[in-house]
Formats: structure tokens, C-alpha cells, sequence
């Protein structure tokens, strides 16, 4: 049976991990947004797919670059973590 101590250890582990994961996304679309509102704020374009597609494309960039990390931390989470709680009788 799995006690409450372990089963908030896991969540916070698993939210920990979600953190790790999405933070490169995150920054970069953060970074371009910033990027893209300060060019608009500049010039005086409000044009909204000038927003969206740098974002857009910035976040594909990334993620295709950071796939790897991604993947290689949330299979080590899940065989070191999930698959020992579920192999051991829950």
C-alpha cells in the first residue's frame, strides 16, 4: 500500500521534474515575446501574427533542440521512480 508520505514525495518529485522540463520552452518564448513587444513598441506595428509566429518558431527551435534532455529526464523519472512503485504492489 502506498503511504502518503511517498505518494506527496512522488508528486513533488513529478512537479519538480515538469518544472525542469518546460523551462527552457518557457524562457524562450519569454524572451521572445519581450523581444517582439519591444519591436513593436518600437516601430508602432501591432500586427498580431507578429507576435505569434516568432514565438511560434522560437518554441519549435527549442524544443526540437531539447528534446533529448526531455526525453532522457522523464524516462529516468519514470524507471526510477514510477515503475519501482508500480512493480512493487501498489
Amino acid at each position: 500500500m502506498l503511504s502518503e508520505g511517498l505518494f506527496f514525495d512522488v508528486v513533488r518529485q513529478a512537479l519538480w521534474i515538469s518544472v525542469i522540463v518546460s523551462v527552457p520552452i518557457l524562457t524562450v518564448a519569454l524572451i521572445t515575446g519581450l523581444a517582439v513587444g519591444l519591436f513593436q513598441a518600437l516601430t508602432s506595428i501591432q500586427e498580431m501574427t507578429l507576435t505569434f509566429v516568432p514565438k511560434l518558431a522560437a518554441i519549435v527551435v527549442v524544443f526540437w533542440i531539447s528534446m533529448g534532455f526531455m526525453t532522457k529526464t522523464l524516462v529516468s523519472f519514470f524507471t526510477a521512480t514510477i515503475i519501482p512503485l508500480i512493480a512493487g504492489g501498489l
